[in-house]
């Protein structure tokens, strides 16, 4: 009983934390957008991806395991140098943004 109401206080003081991020301000903050473009639309090279309405669910994954180091492949070597900035309520947050883009 005592864990599941840890859990809960948990759960509820994680969510405001993450609702007062503002995915945006990250975005521009973290130096998202010196390699995807200032809108997520326009890339600085054309291997990199347009971040624009991807998935938050998705773009969140990719996020953390480029972090991780769970995905390492030549696209996740300019990320490598700033995901360390960046913890895993901003992730959160900066994915949720995107998805609003269109």
């Amino acid at each position: 009983m005592k864990l599941i109401a840890t859990l809960l206080a948990t759960a509820f003081i994680a969510a405001p934390a993450m609702a007062n991020l503002d995915g945006a301000k990250l975005y521009a903050e973290k130096t998202c957008n010196a390699c995807h473009g200032a809108d997520a639309k326009k890339p600085l090279l054309p291997t990199y991806p347009k971040l624009a309405g991807q998935n938050a669910g998705y773009a969140e994954q990719q996020m953390k395991d480029i972090k991780s180091g769970a995905r390492n492949n030549g696209q996740t070597a300019a990320m490598k140098g700033v995901m360390h900035l960046v913890n895993d309520e901003e992730i959160k947050a900066i994915a949720v943004w995107l998805e609003t883009l269109q």
